[in-house]
């Protein structure tokens, strides 16, 4: 397995992280990811364990701490030798301060989930989500502070535009605060509005990238091809996925494209998707799900080849996105504005 460092911190992780959104399946969106108990999540865990993952990302809303739950039992035996990242900042309740980032919500979110997870600190703790109306300061100062109580080791973010993680990266630095590592962000061969802003930010500031949902919710699973009736079980008519409406030509011109590859590498639709990812600036990991081991055990053969930069760009051009303002215009002159360079 290979590991990557994680943005200007010392943490190394594997380009692989396992997603645990699949345990608990506490409602219909969640069951629509997956319905994954104890006795299976420990079986998803060792095989992880067993190719070099040691790096599972979890969140307090997964079915409201069931996730975080089966998680920590299933970790017990192993929990030094792995690496956990949970989130908080989305509501656990309708009690008026049971969201957000303030100093109120994190301190008490991170100390359940500790509790869930029973451990005594989080390897990478996220924001969820930006809060625009507590004050940036109070949180990365409640942050700080989880830190050096010993209770969280690095924070990162997760879903923020460009200025919020910039101007938070600003005042961590004005306060000689801990400053995010990580930016936990949606990106994919059919997503991937992430180029335009928050990629070149990243390599500006070095802070890596954690990629949810790689293969765009299963759009890029290998079940939506052209010409084939779309599945009734999938996540999207399930209502587990997301997004605006999928623009199927698009989706299919990336498909066909995916599959032309995928034939000539002898590998998989979703293995080249994943495969694809690793190679751009910034990443340092791909958080994979899976509802069962043989899905797992696919996802993790995305390791150890590479495609090649004429492969890669045959799928930067069936994936192209309109550009919209003002990236189009920076884009005019890429001598004053350099894109990032992928290959």
């Amino acid at each position: 397995m290979e590991y990557r460092q994680l943005g200007a911190s010392g943490l190394q992780v594997p380009v692989l992280c396992f997603g645990t959104a699949t345990f608990g399946g506490g409602n219909d969106f969640f069951k629509a990811w997956g319905n994954t108990q104890l006795d299976e999540a420990k079986r998803l865990i060792n095989i992880c364990l067993d190719a070099g993952v040691n790096f599972f990302d979890t969140a307090n809303v997964y079915s409201r701490g069931l996730s975080e739950e089966i998680l920590g039992k299933a970790i017990e035996d192993v929990r030094n030798r792995v690496l956990i990242s949970t989130k908080a900042t989305f509501p656990m309740s309708d009690e008026p301060n049971d969201f957000g980032s303030s100093r109120y919500h994190l301190i008490q979110q991170c100390e359940n989930s500790l509790r869930r997870l029973n451990i005594d600190h989080i390897d990478v703790y996220h924001l969820h989500g930006f809060d625009g109306r507590t004050p940036v300061e109070e949180t990365l100062r409640a942050l700080d502070d989880l830190i050096t109580s010993g209770k969280i080791r690095y924070i990162a973010c997760s879903n923020f535009s460009g200025w919020h993680l910039m101007k938070s990266l600003s005042v961590s630095e004005r306060y000689g605060w801990a400053r995010y590592v990580a930016h936990q962000a949606l990106y994919n061969l059919y997503d991937r509005e992430f180029e335009w802003e928050l990629m070149p930010l990243g390599i500006d500031q070095k802070v890596s990238t954690l990629v949810w949902s790689p293969l765009s919710s299963g759009r890029l699973g290998g079940r939506y091809k052209r010409n084939n009736p779309v599945p009734q079980d999938n996540r999207i008519n399930q209502g587990g996925a997301h997004g605006p409406a999928t623009d199927f030509e698009r989706l299919y011109n990336i498909v066909d494209m995916l599959e032309e590859v995928a034939g000539e590498v002898g590998k998989t639709i979703p293995q080249v998707a994943l495969n694809w990812l690793l190679q751009r600036p910034t990443i340092a990991s791909l958080i994979i799900g899976a509802r069962n081991e043989e899905q797992l055990k696919q996802n993790l053969e995305v390791v150890g080849w590479n495609l090649s930069v004429e492969q890669i760009k045959r799928l930067d051009t069936a994936s192209e996105q309109t550009v919209l303002y003002p990236y189009w215009h920076q884009r005019q002159n890429t001598t004053l504005n350099p894109l990032p360079k992928f290959y």
